[in-house]
């Protein structure tokens, strides 16, 4: 038993709420929270309705806190009423090993993932980030809304310029009708490699699905010995793919199957006959996942912070950047069993780490000897199974939570996305099909990033940092899927595509095989869309089959392989809004574009002008 240098007894019925101002609190949900005491930290988990438990351990120091759970439905509304919640997080390097291998690495706070943001539904949120580490950095709230708060979506180079080291900025935003799982991550070069974290935000009305009060964050990712700043430069340089990753990761993790890694096998306990909610985000740079628990039973209930109608499989799927919430039953004979991510790579002839991230799924009462059950993963290329489960997606659209589908459209989009090709720099060597450099674009225009956020030079009419010309469609139609034409070579450019405030708007995004077809995670800032369609092939509109009753609702899309996808979205959000692939090293070649959206009549439609504490470049 440590030495402690004093208990502290609390009575949650009359604490003050500055106290636990930063930290969420539901009726039936874990609730990790933070409580400083006299400079020490304690980590605390607190289970409500009803209290069976009362977990702690330190993270520093040797204070115990104990905590007198008393609770009645008036102290509980009083949580759930919206609050401003301030953070503090700091970049700065951090030391780890990981499959045989020390290195330095990027973190937040000292952390690696980074700290899981809570939250409920409509509070206002100030994280202040300061930069201690050697690059210069930004942090995107992946999937949050940010209306009126462009300012706080954090894209280096698209609504601010980058944090310098030494330097901090103060992101401000409201959580405005949305709730569920989301992640933040860093947003400027492969910094978000290592530099990510989870979003939780409660919401003010009950779930539409139930549980065992327990909840649990999962988070996949992937690890290079490298340094991934390193990872990028090398690939520029050469032209070609980047290395591939190391190890798949489960919250920081790899798990058994990698050298080294017997203990460093992320484990996550159970009592039997319980229902759970995982909270599971893709957070890796460049890879899809297939997510499984071996022997049971996975009930998605929500994608990208928004409900779906129910429904049970064994395994799901995940781009960069989506997040998917499940039920599981822990309804299996007691015992030990692996969870796991493993890749789905779409292209061919592209090299991949193919071992897979475990975990352990591990009943309380088994002995701890037992051996975990290896779950079956899909093929790596197992495209029919991605299309059955992505075609199980609908959002839930009942009376308590509508849906408000476009049912019209007021601009229409044709967006082509995929790769090409770009002769070598002079005096230079690339390694590249042909010797030449690999490329991407969306509508066949290359993204170059400017010097200035895009939203300040926007703001403030600044002139020479990007054209108004964005093509609503590609300016040279070819048969997409099939019989590519022989000049592979987008455009270059910093090109933006107008809407005017609240239109409807529909894009199509169609893949393309100019250097060769693959599944794109298409990311739109600013706003979540619905999936109204998506098929194989070239797009046709007098054949496509769209849904306008229940499509799922996401703020990240997986345009299939040789296929197509319809969004639709209401643009009633003014700014600059960054939309680009989620795999970053597509990102980096280009694929990618901005909109903007403009001001509407008045305030509540008009953006405000930036906070003072913007970095400039």
């Amino acid at each position: 038993m440590p030495h402690f240098e004093k208990i502290i007894i609390v009575d949650i019925r009359s604490i003050k709420v500055s106290l636990f101002d930063q930290f969420p609190f539901t009726q039936t949900m874990e609730v990790r929270t933070r409580v400083a005491i006299s400079g020490e930290t304690i980590l605390v988990a607190m289970q409500k309705s009803p209290i069976n438990s009362l977990h702690f351990n330190t993270v520093s120091g040797c204070v115990l806190v104990l905590l007198i759970l008393i609770f009645n439905s008036a102290s509980v509304a009083a949580w759930e009423t919206p609050i401003t919640r301030k953070f503090d997080f700091t970049v700065q390097p951090l030391s780890l090993t990981r499959i045989c291998n020390t290195k330095s690495i990027i973190s937040m706070n000292g952390m690696f993932p980074g700290p899981t943001l809570y939250a409920n539904e409509g509070d206002r949120i100030l994280v202040n980030v300061t930069n201690r580490g050697q690059y210069n950095i930004s942090i995107h709230w992946h999937g949050i809304r940010q209306i009126l708060s462009a300012w706080a979506d954090g894209p280096a180079y698209i609504t601010q310029c980058p944090i310098q080291t030494g330097q901090s900025y103060m992101y401000n935003f409201t959580i405005t009708k949305q709730s569920g799982t989301l992640f933040w991550h860093a947003h400027e070069t492969w910094l978000r490699g290592t530099v990510y974290g989870a979003i939780v935000i409660y919401p003010q009305k009950s779930y539409p699905f139930t549980f065992s009060n327990e909840e649990h964050v999962i988070l996949l990712g992937e690890w290079w010995k490298a340094n991934v700043e390193d990872v990028e430069t090398s690939a520029l340089q050469n032209g070609t793919g980047p290395a591939i990753a190391d190890a798949y990761t489960i919250n920081g993790l790899p798990g058994p199957l990698y050298n080294c890694s017997s203990t460093d096998t992320y484990l996550l306990k159970v009592k039997p006959k319980r229902t759970y909610l995982l909270r599971i985000v893709n957070a890796a740079l460049n890879s899809e996942l297939f997510f499984t628990v071996a022997k049971h039973t996975l009930t998605v209930v929500e994608i990208d912070g928004d409900y779906t109608k129910p429904f049970n499989t064994t395994t799901i799927l995940l781009t960069p950047g989506q997040s998917t919430n499940v039920l599981i039953n822990s309804d299996q004979p007691i015992g030990r069993y692996y969870m796991g991510a493993s890749p789905y790579m779409s292209a061919v002839n592209v090299p991949f780490q193919t071992v897979p991230t475990l975990a352990i799924f591990e009943y309380d009462t088994a002995p701890a000897s037992t051996p975990p059950t290896m779950p079956t993963f899909p093929r790596s290329n197992d495209t029919n199974s991605t299309t059955q489960f992505v075609g199980s997606l609908r959002s839930l659209n009942d009376p308590q939570h509508l849906e408000t589908i476009p049912q019209t459209v007021d601009k229409n989009l044709f967006f082509t996305v995929g790769l090409g090709l770009k002769p070598c720099d002079a005096n230079r060597t690339c390694q590249g099909p042909n010797g030449k450099n690999f490329t991407a674009s969306v509508n066949n225009i290359s993204l170059i990033l400017p010097h200035i956020a895009l939203l300040q030079s926007y703001y403030f009419n600044i002139s020479n940092v990007f054209t108004r010309d964005f093509p609503d469609k590609t300016l040279n139609p070819f048969a997409y899927t099939s019989n590519p034409p022989n000049n592979l070579t987008p455009i270059q450019g910093t090109k933006l595509d107008v809407i005017p405030f609240n239109s409807n708007v529909q894009i199509v995004l169609q893949d393309t095989s100019l250097v060769g077809a693959e599944n794109h995670p298409i990311h739109l800032h600013g706003f979540s869309f619905y999936i109204v369609g998506q098929g194989f092939g070239d797009f046709n509109a007098g054949s496509a089959n769209f849904n306008l009753v229940d499509p799922p609702r996401r703020n990240t899309i997986g345009v299939p392989v040789g296929g197509w996808a319809a969004i639709r979205f209401k643009a009633d959000n003014p700014g600059v809004w960054y939309m680009h692939c989620h795999l970053e090293i597509h990102t980096t070649w280009g694929l990618a574009m901005a909109f903007i959206v403009q001001n509407g009549v008045g305030s509540n439609q008009t953006l405000p002008p930036p906070p003072p504490d913007l970095p400039r470049c």
